[in-house]
């Protein structure tokens, strides 16, 4: 492969230096970037295990390539509870009751959020707690480190920032 190619990362780029078309790809950007290229490299017959995504920004992608609706308020009344802040998505939300736990709220918001269990078991739903107290129902059979919150059995105490 060639080095000191300038210009932006694309499908003809990535042809132009030699990727194998084989390889697999790791693929992090904002939205419309990840878009773009996850749907080049399918079209070119490379399978979806074969592509890793992180994504910048706002919106996140699919690994289908298309484009999830951005971060929002929930559709309804606003809550009376305390202020979670999701800060990567650049939103703020009343808590309401009508949300088991933040995890509901953060889907509720089309907030990008991964989650496995839906018990605080996996750990899969951990996340960064930047200010705030919460509390979990139930209580995880294994706390997070300090910092850090399994959303998906958690509410919050007071007002939260949340790394998401």
């Amino acid at each position: 492969m060639k080095y000191g190619a300038k210009g932006r990362v694309d499908i003809a780029l990535l042809q132009e230096l030699g990727m194998p078309m084989s390889a697999i790809f790791y693929l992090c950007g904002p939205a419309a970037f990840m878009a773009t290229m996850i749907s080049g490299l399918r079209e070119r017959g490379i399978p979806a295990a074969h592509i890793r995504t992180e994504l910048f920004g706002p919106a996140a992608a699919s690994s289908d390539g298309k484009v999830l609706p951005a971060p929002h308020r929930p559709d309804g009344k606003q809550g009376s509870g305390p202020i979670v802040t999701f800060i990567r998505s650049g939103i703020s939300v009343r808590w309401g009751a009508r949300f088991g736990s933040l995890l509901e709220l953060a889907e509720a918001c089309d907030v990008p959020v991964r989650w496995s269990c839906r018990s605080g078991v996996c750990h899969t739903c951990e996340c960064g707690l930047i200010d705030g107290e919460i509390e979990y129902s139930p209580d995880p059979l294994d706390r997070p480190a300090k910092g850090l919150a399994l959303i998906r059995c958690t509410t919050p105490k007071t007002g939260v920032d949340l790394d998401l």
